[in-house]
């Protein structure tokens, strides 16, 4: 008994209250799409990422905590807005807190493949592609996440959620509801109250920048409805590519910062750095 009060005691000295932790999932703009660029690889450790899958070709393994430079998704991923977000993060907050940013993404899936107990049947219609990418999170993403989630648990806090999803579902009336689902199971499967866990929902590719589905930006207006604690992220002024789904790299970097900007707000911190 006193060997496992003893773990039990480590295990409770080990998380650091000044390691601030935050889930990243979504669809392809959160995956990463923009080619990342010199200016987006400098390193500081006080930004981290949780690899959620092996990249051997990167020298990372899963379950591990790395410097954050992209890809912070999967192995061959590209620029994300959870790279400015973290960047901005740490600018603004004490030299004492370090960020790490956990990203689970599939592009192209619909919200409900983050349904923890429907998830299976959106899998069996995914196109081969889609279940490339699925089968590297072993055919599970919402459960990839939980599981390195509890991980990050035993290092730091849990202090948000970031969300980029919806040009799957568009025009879908029901998508916040399908939203507060996958946020209530991350609270109960994390042990975790709303209240102290706000959700940020990023707009997609804006009507100023031709944005395919920029219809969906009115029916994701309406998430602070569902779930009290979340908060859209304007994706106005962000630049687009011409396929008008995904943003440039100057695109992800804005929105990013964005997201970086309301979590700080709501931390009641300023913001000194841009």
């Amino acid at each position: 008994m006193f060997i496992g009060l003893f773990i039990l005691n480590m295990n409770a000295f080990s998380q650091d209250p000044n390691f601030y932790i935050f889930l990243c999932f979504g669809q392809s703009n959160m995956e990463g799409n923009a080619k990342f660029q010199p200016q987006d690889t400098t390193l500081n450790s006080r930004f981290q990422v949780l690899e959620s899958v092996d990249c051997p070709d990167l020298g990372r393994e899963k379950g591990e905590w790395y410097t954050a430079v992209p890809p912070l998704c999967r192995c061959h991923t590209g620029l994300t807005p959870a790279d400015y977000f973290g960047r901005a993060m740490i600018a603004n907050l004490p030299e004492n807190i370090k960020v790490g940013v956990i990203n689970v993404a599939v592009g192209g899936c619909k919200i409900e493949l983050f349904d923890k107990d429907n998830y299976q049947s959106y899998v069996a219609t995914a196109p081969d592609w889609m279940k490339n990418m699925i089968k590297e999170y072993d055919g599970n993403p919402y459960g990839r996440l939980v599981e390195m989630a509890k991980l990050a648990q035993n290092a730091g806090v849990i202090k948000g959620i970031l969300l980029h999803q919806g040009e799957s579902n568009t025009n879908d009336s029901i998508w916040p509801q399908k939203v507060k689902g996958v946020y209530d199971n991350l609270m109960k499967d994390l042990n975790l109250k709303p209240k102290d866990v706000p959700l940020l929902a990023g707009e997609l590719v804006n009507i100023d920048q031709g944005g395919a589905c920029a219809s969906m930006n009115k029916i994701i207006a309406t998430l602070p409805k569902t779930i009290p604690n979340s908060y859209i992220i304007s994706s106005s002024g962000c630049t687009g590519i011409p396929d008008h789904l995904h943003f440039t790299a100057e695109g992800y970097r804005e929105l990013g910062k964005r997201y970086a900007a309301q979590m700080l707000t709501l931390m009641g911190y300023k913001i000194v750095n841009p």
